[in-house]
């Protein structure tokens, strides 16, 4: 039995693969789909192979504790592949979308290629032992709360933590699908007249209050179907993301800076939003090309610079800024419902670093910003030391900086600045901070 004979063998085995490429590599998820979905021409597979994997990341201590419990003994490391096949099928088993006796053919059909086909039998066997003994093991799982919640036990603290109370809710808004928002480029149309093409097109979607620029889907589909997409006059971006462009308060004429441009969202925001001479900073080189493609593709331009945003003195002209934008390198905690192999690439350490890294770039970025001017620091973040102490840390640090509220806009108050958690608003977590530097 040959693995592209049997229907959904392939793409349950790049599924591992990816997951593989994650947990025993440490690289990035989208990195790994870059790799495998080359080998998939069909629109559905393709799609398959994204939500096996992007579930499996949000069940790993689950799944990897399912799997060694069901193995009679470890799994050589030249195997390891059939590890990860074995979890992609268990993470289907009990997300039941797909007949049992479905998933279990496919599965053992993509194990054909791993030792002549020799680990079949055993690829059946364990999934078939798994459907026998599923209410005990699933009772096993309960009892573990990295095991029931789907983090690491380090994250799950430091959450519960930071926010008691709702610790709860964001662990589980990580692990849901996030929906589909939308940007409307009001340089093309109001996004009243988005959601009417929209509606008109058979897509059903509608307008979140609080957000200027946004309609939301009221279900995914392929972004490509969209229209205005190809064109530029929307864009994906979630919802906690767009308002970061209202803080600014953008005028005609401003000089701006975007401090860490890549990919490229929220300068084009900025640039559909006013006409100002913007400065699109990025430390990548190869990040910073893509910037520049979604720019054409939106029809907008600005000054590409490489450069580290807390070494000004290599890219700097020395002209004062009317406005900058610190969407700085973060834990990504508040993303994780989108990028759920997050919460596998972070390690403790990485927040002290990133934390060291965001007072560095706030420190050398502010002295850039005039008399007057406004700069907003923002992550993706849900951590307080990289928030709300971070900020603090700045202002007893920077007596002529003055927090801008903005009580108008969605999220909650942390002190100085405004945080959304996972969830809230059905956005991605995010948080900011608006200060304006005194005369």
């Amino acid at each position: 039995m040959r693995r592209e004979a049997v229907s959904g063998a392939k793409p349950r085995w790049l599924a591992a693969q990816a997951c593989r490429a994650v947990l025993d590599r440490g690289q990035a998820l989208d990195e790994a789909f870059a790799s495998v979905l080359g080998e998939v021409e069909d629109g559905r597979d393709r799609s398959l192979v994204r939500r096996l994997a992007n579930g499996v990341m949000r069940d790993w201590p689950a799944l990897d504790f399912l799997v060694r419990e069901l193995l009679e003994r470890p799994m050589k490391a030249g195997d390891r592949i059939v590890f990860f096949l074995l979890a992609v099928a268990v993470h289907e088993l009990r997300d039941g979308r797909e007949p049992e006796h479905a998933v279990v053919h496919a599965a053992v059909a993509a194990a054909a290629g791993v030792r002549g086909g020799r680990l079949r039998g055993l690829v059946n066997a364990v999934l078939r032992n798994f459907l026998r003994r599923r209410d005990a093991l699933e009772a096993m799982v309960a009892e573990d709360p990295a095991r029931s919640r789907g983090y690491p036990r380090w994250l799950i603290d430091r959450i519960e933590t930071d926010w008691p109370a709702e610790a709860g809710s964001i662990l589980a808004a990580g692990n849901r699908v996030p929906p589909l928002w939308l940007r409307v480029n009001r340089r093309r149309w109001s996004r009243e007249q988005a959601l009417d093409v929209l509606t008109r097109a058979g897509f059903r979607a509608h307008l979140p209050d609080g957000f200027a620029d946004a309609v939301m889907l009221d279900e995914r589909v392929r972004v490509s179907k969209l229209p205005g997409i190809a064109e530029g006059a929307l864009s994906v971006q979630d919802g906690a993301a767009q308002l970061v462009v209202d803080e600014l308060e953008l005028a005609d004429g401003q000089r701006v800076l975007d401090a860490c441009a890549a990919p490229g969202g929220k300068s084009a925001h900025i640039l559909e939003r006013a006409e100002v001479e913007l400065t699109a900073l990025d430390i990548d080189g190869e990040r910073l090309k893509r910037v520049g493609e979604n720019l054409e593709r939106l029809g907008c331009n600005a000054k590409l610079k490489v450069g580290n945003a807390a070494e000004p003195g290599t890219w700097w002209d020395g002209r004062l800024f009317d406005r900058v934008l610190v969407d700085a390198p973060c834990s990504a905690t508040g993303v994780i419902r989108r990028h759920p192999d997050v919460r596998w690439l972070r390690r403790p350490s990485d927040v002290e670093a990133l934390v060291a890294a965001q007072r560095a770039m706030l420190d050398a970025l502010w002295p850039l910003l005039k008399p007057g001017g406004i700069l907003v620091y923002a992550t993706c973040s849900v951590l307080v030391v990289e928030n709300a102490g971070q900020v603090q840390s700045f202002l007893e640090r920077h007596a002529d900086a003055r927090v801008i509220e903005h009580t108008e806009l969605p999220g909650r108050s942390t002190g100085p600045g405004r945080q959304l958690l996972p969830g809230d608003e059905d956005c991605d977590g995010f948080f900011s901070l608006a200060a304006r530097r005194l005369q």
